[in-house]
């Protein structure tokens, strides 16, 4: 298994054991204009939830492949955090946020993986 893909599921798996909806990953490699290689996109009902989405994130990510996040954004209200890897970007939305930017949307380009318990399915 590939470094980035370990590195998606592992920041998937870790959304998904705090109960995030939606799990989604963007392949943006082919887009010349993105900010990263992939984006992680899930969204959460509380703004408790979004935090330990968060939380879980940073720590899966710590113990399971070596890296610390490189910045993070809005974690102090929880609507919408950005955790920045460098080439991962990864966007934990409360769900009324997500469905009003409507980021997979800007990036339909991109190749889309959904994540649900424990499989990936590509499109």
């Amino acid at each position: 298994m590939d470094i980035a893909k370990k590195e998606l599921e592992t920041i998937a798996m870790a959304m998904l054991d705090k109960r995030a909806k939606n799990v989604i990953s963007l392949d943006l490699r082919k887009i010349g204009t993105a900010i990263a290689d992939y984006f992680v996109i899930c969204n959460a009902d509380s703004t408790t939830n979004v935090a330990a989405i968060c939380d879980n994130i940073e720590k899966e990510m710590e113990e399971k492949c070596g890296r610390s996040v490189v910045r993070m954004q809005g974690k102090e209200n929880a609507f919408w955090v950005i955790m920045d890897y460098a080439d991962i970007v990864i966007h934990i939305f409360q769900t009324q946020y997500r469905e009003f930017y409507r980021l997979e949307d800007l990036w339909a380009d991109a190749v889309k993986t959904d994540y649900k318990d424990d499989e990936p399915d590509g499109e």
